[in-house]
C-alpha cells in the first residue's frame, strides 16, 4: 500500500504523534536535510532535531548531495519512513534529480515504505513546484531549476503555511494552474494511501 503525508510544517508532528499503525517515534526513520541548505535560518531544523532528540525518535540524519542512486537504495531500504524536511525548495529538487532520488523514492513508497514531506519535501511530490513561485512564498535562490517539474507522486499542487493575508493571492494563482490546489495551514497534513487522500490535523479544509 503507498503511504504518503504531506505536511505544511514539521509542527504538525507535535499534536499529531500516530498517523500510521505505530507512533512515529517508534518508527526508523531518514530524516532528509538536503532542503534546509538552501536556506539561512535553519532555526526550523533546530527544533526539529531537539523535538526529535526530547522525544527519543529513532532517526537518522540524511544528505542528499553527493550520494549516488546505488548508494541511497542501500541506505533507504533500512528505514520504515523518509521524512524530508522543508527549505529551499528548488535546492531540494536539483538534489533530488541530481541524486536519483526520485526514482529510487518511487520504488521504495511501492515496497512500503512511508514518505513524509513537510513544505518543500510536500511540494517537490506534486507534478510541479511552481507553487513555490508564488509571490508569498518565492523566497529562495531558485539554483538554476528552470524545469519545475516535480515527481509526480500526487495528482495536485499544494501550497503550505497558509494565513488570511494569503487569500486574494493564492485565489488568482489557482485561476491560472492547470492542477487542482490542496492549501494547508501548518497545523494540517494530506494522508495519502493508494487512491484515498484524506486531510487530517486541525480545521476545517480551506477551499477558495
Amino acid at each position: 500500500m503507498q503511504k504518503i503525508l504531506l505536511l505544511s510544517s514539521g509542527r504538525f508532528l507535535i499534536n499529531n504523534t500516530k498517523v500510521f499503525e505505530k507512533p512515529f517515534k517508534d518508527m526508523k526513520m531518514a530524516y532528509v536535510i538536503t532542503a534546509s541548505k538552501g536556506v539561512e535560518n535553519l532555526d526550523y531544523i533546530e527544533r526539529e532535531r531537539k523535538f526529535f532528540k526530547d522525544q527519543n525518535f529513532n532517526y537518522q540524519e540524511v544528505d542528499l548531495d553527493g550520494k549516488s542512486s546505488d548508494e541511497l537504495r542501500d541506505l533507504l531500504k533500512n528505514f520504515e519512513i523518509v521524512y524530508v524536511t522543508g527549505g529551499n525548495t528548488f535546492y531540494l529538487l536539483k538534489s533530488i534529480r541530481q541524486s536519483g532520488f526520485d526514482k529510487i523514492i518511487r520504488e521504495l513508497i511501492s515496497q512500503g515504505l512511508v514518505y513524509m514531506g513537510a513544505s518543500a519535501g510536500s511540494y517537490v511530490m506534486c507534478p510541479s513546484i511552481e507553487m513555490a513561485t508564488w509571490e508569498h512564498q518565492n523566497k529562495y535562490n531558485h539554483c538554476g531549476v528552470d524545469d519545475l517539474t516535480g515527481l509526480n507522486s500526487v495528482p495536485f499542487l499544494i501550497t503550505a503555511h497558509f494565513k488570511p493575508e494569503y487569500k486574494e493571492l493564492i485565489q488568482e494563482k489557482i485561476k491560472n494552474t492547470k492542477y487542482p490546489v490542496k492549501i494547508l495551514t501548518d497545523e494540517q497534513a494530506i494522508l495519502i494511501q493508494d487512491d484515498k487522500v484524506e486531510l487530517i490535523g486541525s480545521g476545517s479544509e480551506i477551499i477558495l
